[in-house]
């Protein structure tokens, strides 16, 4: 358990209110510190490991931005019942004190179908982006379980939840639920208090499209739903309003590009961009693979292999010129896991347990972002122990000098 000093006296009833949603978040959601060893090589020490939601839904595949103004938004899939559903909608919560308290979720798109998968940016304008994709992987289930349920056979779902799942299935009409489908984007320009009407971003990633240095947005992903099912890139040049398909991203020999999924890119200090994707071929299944581009993203090198199972990637470039990307690990140690690069990719550290005490491989998707004294918080997915929701997670890290 991390221990909290309280000063004797009198608390201000701000400091009050934070030191109980501390205290609170540390007893009740299991704050611990990490007991694992890490590679003598490891450049990143992890200082605590604590659960964050609020409520009891499934919450998944969260995305963490620090804004200019030093504020943390987080959004993810919410409101669910299960991984897959007919549920998910996507939330949005803030943190003003560095990751200490967070506030109470908020709904920022509620489709009749299922949104996953959430991602965010701020812009340097400060227009908050915020993306998420549609989804009918729950109709399979939905049928079988509504079959035997009209037939009058056993099922291993209770009526009620059948009939909750019908309802929500039937909010369109097979044809509405097709043109539903799509990856989408949303938009708010006064910091989040107003939003958009979703529209298309074109791609689809977990975490969404970063800002370059010359004002463009990359977003590196895949067409879901529409178009030609491309991977590569998609570019805006007027603060994501508008997004323009820029350039596919080659596979390797022996490859299908359909097995290539959740990119994410990162501008390195030279001006290189670096993607890396999720990768389910037959080589390196499972792994993540790299490819790189050094003319603005308009061209990109066959995708390689850098010996690192695990996935999606999420990258992130430190305040020193460092590259930190961070997966999840779903064989042992089940959790999360990080590594570093100083050299713009082309090696990558051992890696860091950043946990590595899961109970279940329903976990990852993580994000990381750094502060302004050099910590890095990290947010995931997890499906804890004895509970039948996954929960949003979050680790405090420090980095080696």
């Amino acid at each position: 358990m991390t221990r909290t000093e309280l000063t004797p006296g009198r608390l201000s009833t701000r400091r009050f209110l934070q030191t109980g949603a501390v205290l609170l978040g540390g007893v009740c959601a299991g704050r611990i510190r990490p007991v694992f060893a890490q590679p003598a090589t490891a450049s990143l020490i992890v200082d605590e490991v604590r659960t964050i939601s609020h409520g009891d839904s499934y919450g998944g595949w969260p995305s963490i931005t620090r804004r200019g103004n030093g504020q943390l938004v987080i959004v993810w899939s919410g409101g669910r019942e299960s991984h897959v559903c007919p549920f998910g909608r996507v939330d949005m919560m803030r943190s003003d004190d560095d990751g200490l308290t967070w506030s109470w979720p908020r709904t920022l798109l509620d489709s009749a179908i299922d949104d996953r998968d959430a991602g965010v940016l701020e812009t340097a304008r400060g227009t908050l982006l915020v993306t998420t994709f549609t989804s009918l992987a729950y109709e399979s289930i939905l049928k079988k379980r509504a079959e035997s349920l009209s037939a009058g056979k056993a099922s291993d779902w209770p009526e009620d939840k059948v009939r909750r799942w019908l309802a929500a299935h039937h909010r369109l009409n097979d044809g509405q639920r097709e043109r539903d489908l799509g990856q989408w984007m949303i938009r708010s320009t006064d910091g989040g208090v107003t939003w958009s009407r979703r529209y298309s971003s074109i791609v689809n990633s977990p975490h969404g499209p970063i800002a370059l240095r010359d004002g463009r947005l990359l977003y590196a992903g895949k067409e879901l739903w529409t178009g030609k099912r491309r991977v590569g890139v998609c570019q805006s040049t007027d603060d994501g309003v508008t997004w323009q398909w820029l350039a596919e991203i080659p596979t390797r020999s022996g490859d299908a590009a359909a097995a290539y999924h959740e990119l994410h890119a990162v501008e390195a200090e030279s001006g290189k961009l670096i993607v890396h994707v999720r990768n389910h071929n037959p080589k390196n299944d499972r792994e993540i693979l790299q490819s790189e581009s050094t003319d603005g993203g308009r061209s990109w090198t066959t995708p390689r292999a850098i010996d690192v199972w695990g996935l999606p990637s999420h990258l992130l470039r430190l305040r020193d010129g460092r590259l930190m990307m961070t997966y999840g690990h779903r064989r042992q140690p089940l959790g999360i896991q990080a590594r570093i690069s100083d050299d713009e990719g082309q090696t990558w550290s051992d890696p860091t347990v950043i946990w590595g005490q899961g109970t279940s491989t329903d976990l990852g998707y993580p994000s990381t972002v750094e502060l302004d004294d050099g910590r890095l918080i990290t947010v995931w997915y997890e499906k804890l122990a004895g509970s039948p929701h996954a929960q949003l997670r979050q680790a405090r890290l420090r980095r080696l000098p």
